[in-house]
């Protein structure tokens, strides 16, 4: 074996294994670093809601529809970011795309509810009311399929003998 073909073999073994190894450690620890910071944000957009709620009820004892809208804009808003920090947890893809096929839905419903209702944005606010209720269909759907594929392989494990 010449020396050149060794040296090949060794540099692809470096970027194969040592560099993959240091990078999957690295991209892990910017992974928790961010679900820190996600955390953080959300018990900040937690806070926020409810000093705004408190203050609401403060000054107006019962709410009225604008306050109730900013609250629930606001209240979307932190479902949002409570989706994506519980999705940072989870492993399987095939729950970590429905995940974020239920954050498009509720960023879509968030967007129908901040829109105002004029004229102009009629075919704006259809063409969103559509994919809201694609997205919802879907969600539905899905769930249904996950919760029969459950049922099936629960079934094969105890039809097995032992």
């Amino acid at each position: 074996m010449s020396a050149p073909d060794n040296l090949s073999k060794k540099i692809a073994y470096f970027i194969d294994s040592v560099l993959e190894e240091k990078l999957i450690s690295s991209v892990k620890l910017l992974r928790v670093i961010l679900v820190i910071f996600m955390v953080v944000y959300l018990a900040a957009c937690l806070f926020s809601i409810s000093n705004k709620l408190f203050e609401f009820l403060m000054h107006q004892g019962a709410l009225n529809f604008p306050s109730m809208k900013i609250l629930l804009t606001d209240a979307l808003f932190t479902l949002i970011v409570l989706a994506i920090v519980k999705a940072m947890f989870i492993k399987s893809s095939f729950e970590y795309a429905l995940t974020f096929l239920e954050i498009a839905f509720v960023v879509v419903i968030r967007k129908l509810i901040l829109l105002d209702t004029i004229p102009d944005e009629n075919g704006t606010l259809l063409i969103l009311g559509g994919i809201s209720a694609v997205f919802f269909g879907l969600i539905i759907y899905i769930h249904s399929q996950l919760r029969k594929w459950k049922q099936t392989e629960l079934k094969n494990v105890v039809d097995e003998p032992l």
